[in-house]
């Protein structure tokens, strides 16, 4: 969101119909932890909502968790409503239980990263720091 001040801003989301979310509690607990702003959408958003959530908070980042085996169709949307909205500038990165060879197809659709079972909290939280826009610059 360009040279915004303040700290990360990410969007936790439950696409779909999966109902399990104690991922997505864990890592947006572990984002808010090191600093970050974040906004938990809770279960069983749609695309729309999550987008809509993401475009209102002003969110530098979209993290999705997705368990139910519809991440193809869910990130998707996701992407491509960013885009329509004209918000392509909010990254989304991803995790759950994916497939690896469909790790590669949904980073071509332009999800970010993708998260698989066994990543660390710490790992994450590198990587959305690395990855989304800087809070400062210092010297």
């Amino acid at each position: 969101m360009g040279v915004a001040a303040g700290p990360i801003r990410v969007v936790v989301a439950k696409p779909g119909l999966d109902g399990h979310d104690r991922g997505a509690k864990v890592i947006a607990r572990a984002l808010r932890d090191a600093g970050m702003e974040v906004i938990y959408t809770g279960l069983h958003q749609t695309p729309e909502q999550i987008v809509d959530t993401a475009i209102q908070e002003d969110a530098d980042a979209i993290g999705l968790s997705i368990l139910s085996g519809a991440h193809n169709t869910l990130f998707a949307a996701v992407i491509d409503l960013l885009k329509e909205r004209d918000a392509e500038d909010i990254l989304v990165f991803g995790g759950g239980i994916i497939p690896e060879a469909d790790i590669a197809p949904l980073k071509e659709k332009g999800v970010a990263e993708i998260f698989t079972p066994g990543a660390t909290t710490q790992s994450i939280v590198d990587w959305v720091r690395a990855n989304v826009r800087q809070p400062s610059v210092s010297g």
